[in-house]
């Protein structure tokens, strides 16, 4: 059973993931808005992973007797002076996202809720993936200064990757 801290807090953060993907489709938006076809598909894919992050704090509440609240989600920006500002912002918001992780597993560690102890342990190996994916994204981009034909490049390659719709089917189960 979920401390009433513990369940405050995974709340939050089931707001928090759905916020992130809220914030990734809007990152999507604007790409598409630019004609950047392949980072706004790779933003679609982040989209659907962070609400597969969703379900698995709301699978969690509920397998260990909590109730879930969901709360109202805010608007997130839609406009960026640039795609490297988008991927700057999108880098600072998965830092926020670790800090956010990290915090509930001190207070996991605190109340000794070992079974949200072992539940975070993904999250927080999910985070370093994260904050390494977003930050070769920037470097790259720094490093060829928005290049047209560079961003062209990575437009292509970003759109290589597979948006997995059925990690999102099979964990709404």
């Amino acid at each position: 059973m979920l401390s009433e801290k513990m369940e405050k807090a995974f709340n939050e953060q089931l707001k928090w993931e759905f916020y992130s993907a809220y914030l990734y489709l809007a990152m999507a938006a604007y790409f598409d808005s630019i004609n950047l076809p392949g980072f706004a598909k790779w933003m679609k894919a982040q989209a659907i992973e962070e609400s597969v992050h969703a379900m698995k704090f709301y699978n969690y509440i509920n397998e260990r007797g909590g109730r879930v609240e969901l709360h109202e989600i805010e608007k997130p920006p839609v406009e960026w002076e640039s795609p490297l500002a988008v991927m700057e912002f999108a880098l600072a918001h998965e830092q926020e996202v670790t800090r956010r992780i990290n915090n509930l597993m001190n207070l996991a560690l605190e109340e000794k809720d070992h079974a949200s102890q072992i539940f975070l342990q993904w999250f927080v190996t999910e985070q370093v993936e994260e904050e390494d994916s977003f930050g070769s994204i920037v470097d790259q981009m720094r490093l060829v200064k928005n290049s047209p034909e560079a961003l062209f490049m990575m437009d292509r390659e970003l759109g290589s990757r597979n948006i997995d719709f059925t990690a999102l089917s099979q964990e709404t189960q």
